[in-house]
């Protein structure tokens, strides 16, 4: 007899075995692990393209492809699993950008043939020849922006509208508003055939389990594929009503959503499954490890982003016993997850305990914590009222996302501050007098400039998102969408779009050495170290000269206070930065995965990180800080430079704590995260490393196959990543507490 136990530890076997399958198809994946399934080899999709440039568009284009991609995918049933669904591939790999292709696609002969005769036009997601940006390009690419412009999901649907209605009443409610609203027919069409394509998905996945029924000899797996096909013929058509219902009618969106843009947006799980809980108990439906072995396969098909705990708009504490029931189930299977847990003084102190207590215990890398006073009063100070701003999830890498009616396009837009003071220096060059308040003086005029073309390209995309890529899956569940025909892009009541900054450390650690050793030591002449600069430090005594400076993060440091006044600057010029009525900026630090893609466009800097190298990490101080790693310095050096509107600074940290998931390490860890709050901190990403454990698998990742690190806000398996990848989490890593 199977218990749930042994169906676990088969389910995370297999997903052990999908990691290592899909690194061979792909390579070295710096990305989420996103939970699909490889690719078989006789998968094909054949794509549809209505634009010149190898591209497709709009409703029709991206309608047309989405039927086409779910249409391809087969089903997937794991008859030790009780939830039946993956997903394999995305449309974003047949929109001409070679950067996302995976290597499985590449040698599909069709598509090797195409790029052979490609023009430079193909590697085009934005329609750039109805939507151009030529006069934008220079000064994104002078300041090395990441624009925003082309950007998808990133934004978080309102699940409690697919629960009450269903993909049965989402046509229905489609068709009601096609009539009311006849001059919007094109979506509406894009939207029907879009749940039809869903239905169809299920359809595939209900004759899968009537194939393998009869072929199954386990009387309790039997039992088990009985019930699944239950469950997917009540939710092909009609709203979920018991838990099962809920957790597989998620996993079928899930699918879908990701799919089409890469979604990972989930939602506040124990309260919006807490009623279906309820209702089963009641009626002596379902049991507690029924329950947990639910969630524990949700997690496993597909690592969304999904909130728990936290209070209400009357900071009443929100936890329940599902609450602890979802911990606990991401424990039994423990993998790669996104679970966030919402923190504050009011909060059950003895489930912060258990999360913290997961966390050192599995050494994965979740659950992640993040402020919910800090968050929720800071988004207030644009506008919000208390009740939306409690409302407001955390549902990615950094961000955080009112479900069904706020478009903040999070974690799409940064400007690679580094990169800023690379022209400043350059600049600054030419003057006869120099000082690092001159420096700071074109600094602060060129991030200027950098942050007004970066608000053009946002609204550039915020025109016309519509016309290149309508989000026709995760429109069904916002509010105003279907009501009015029109895209989340145009419908949202809320555009407080995030614009992170990036590369802080960097620039806090150069200005903190400059007046240092040249203006207050007078080591160096500044003749000195522009030679240097230019000669990419090849004089090793200068560099060390320079980069031995007091560091950001040491702790009441000269760069210390150049942190908090770049953050001062960033967020007044972030703020007052012209937008259309409606649409607002909101400043905060983090760099997402793209430390080595920013540093290889900035030159030599003068805390003497040579050029090419990657920056620092959001808001993270540079790799090495201080000699005795020190977190609580790390902690309360980001805590002084939080950006106050509802955007994040995160502290990321990997670290050994030297002690163990008992009370006392519970303690350590909870003071730590407390503390940080306390101070204002909004967002932690923690890795509980064993550090020898961490280096062996660095230099053979075959090692240790189920290794995860949170590598930003999101967490992966430490062999998918790269070489230079896995450095970056070893380079980071900190002994003790």
């Amino acid at each position: 007899m199977l218990t749930y136990a042994d169906r676990l530890k088969a389910m995370r076997e297999t997903k052990i075995r999908h990691t290592l399958e899909k690194k061979k198809q792909n390579g070295y994946t710096d990305l989420d692990d996103f939970g699909t399934v490889p690719i078989t080899e006789d998968y094909e999709m054949e794509p549809w393209y209505n634009s010149s440039n190898g591209s497709f568009y709009g409703y029709e284009g991206m309608c047309e492809n989405f039927c086409r991609i779910m249409d391809a995918h087969p089903p997937y049933v794991d008859p030790m699993e009780m939830l039946c669904g993956r997903w394999r591939d995305m449309l974003v790999n047949y929109r001409g950008d070679l950067h996302y292709m995976p290597d499985w696609l590449k040698k599909k002969p069709k598509t090797r043939e195409f790029m052979k005769t490609a023009t430079n036009q193909w590697s085009k997601r934005w329609d750039e020849q109805r939507f151009p940006y030529d006069d934008l390009k220079p000064l994104q690419e002078k300041y090395n922006i990441t624009t925003g412009i082309d950007g998808d999901a990133h934004f978080a649907c309102d699940y409690s509208i697919g629960f009450a209605l269903g993909f049965g009443g989402m046509l229905e409610k489609i068709r009601k508003y096609r009539e009311i609203n006849r001059d919007r027919k094109a979506f509406y069409d894009a939207e029907e055939r879009t749940v039809l394509a869903i239905i169809r998905f299920i359809d595939r996945h209900i004759e899968k389990i009537k194939e393998m029924i009869p072929q199954e000899e386990r009387p309790e797996i039997k039992e088990n594929l009985e019930r699944m096909l239950k469950t997917c013929e009540a939710v092909r058509y009609d709203p979920p009503r018991t838990f099962q219902e809920a957790c597989q009618w998620t996993a079928f969106f899930n699918c879908a959503s990701r799919i089409y843009t890469r979604d990972g947006a989930g939602f506040q799980m124990d309260r919006l499954l807490y009623p279906y809980y309820e209702n089963d108990v009641e009626n002596g439906a379902i049991d507690d490890e029924t329950v947990k072995f639910l969630i524990a396969n949700l997690l496993l098909i597909d690592p969304h982003y999904y909130q728990i705990s936290g209070v209400d708009e009357n900071d009443k504490d929100m936890t329940n016993h599902l609450s602890y029931l979802i911990l606990e189930a991401a424990d039994s299977i423990n993998i790669a997850c996104n679970l966030t847990v919402r923190v504050h003084e009011n909060c059950d102190r003895a489930f912060l305990k258990k999360a913290v207590y997961y966390l050192l215990k599995n050494k994965n890398g979740w659950p992640r914590f993040c402020n919910d006073k800090a968050l929720a009063e800071g988004y207030m100070r644009n506008g919000v009222d208390r009740k939306t701003a409690r409302e407001r999830i955390a549902v990615g890498c950094n961000w955080m996302c009112v479900p069904g009616r706020e478009f903040p396009m999070n974690d799409t837009v940064k400007i690679n501050i580094a990169k800023v003071l690379d022209v400043a220096l350059s600049e600054m060059k030419e003057e006869k007098e120099k000082s690092t308040h001159r420096l700071f003086e074109l600094y602060e005029a060129h991030l200027k400039k950098a942050i007004d073309v970066t608000a053009r390209g946002i609204n550039l995309h915020l025109d016309h998102a519509w016309e290149v890529t309508p989000e026709l899956v995760m429109n069904l569940m916002m509010k105003n969408t279907i009501e009015q025909g029109k895209d989340a892009s145009q419908a949202a009541e809320f555009y407080t779009v995030g614009v992170d900054g990036a590369g802080l450390a960097v620039v806090a650690d150069s200005f903190g050495a400059l007046q240092t050793r040249v203006e207050t030591e007078k080591v160096l002449s500044w003749e000195q170290v522009y030679e240097a600069l230019d000669n990419n430090f090849q004089d090793e005594r200068t560099r060390l000269i320079l980069n031995s400076s007091p560091k950001y993060c040491h702790g009441g440091t000269v760069s210390d206070a150049w942190a908090r006044k770049l953050t001062e600057s960033w967020v007044k010029l972030v703020r007052t930065q012209e937008m259309p009525a409606g649409r607002q900026l909101l400043p905060g630090w983090f760099s997402w995965s793209r430390t080595i893609e920013y540093g290889s466009k900035v030159g030599a800097t003068p805390n003497g990180r040579r050029a090419g190298e990657p920056i620092s990490h959001g808001a993270n101080p540079n790799p090495h800080f201080r000699g005795d790693g020190a977190p609580t310095a790390q902690s309360n050096g980001i805590a002084s430079v939080q950006c106050g509107y509802g955007n994040t600074a995160p502290l990321q940290i990997e670290f050994d704590p030297k002690v163990a998931a008992d009370d006392n390490g519970v303690e350590i860890i909870e003071n730590f995260i407390l503390g940080h709050f306390r101070q204002g901190g909004t967002l932690i990403n923690i890795n509980i490393l064993d550090g020898e454990k961490l280096m062996e698998a660095n230099k053979d990742p075959e090692l240790y196959p189920d290794l995860v690190v949170r590598v930003t806000g999101f967490t992966a398996y430490f062999a998918s990543l790269s070489p230079q990848f896995r450095q970056l989490v070893v380079d980071r890593f900190l002994e003790g507490v």
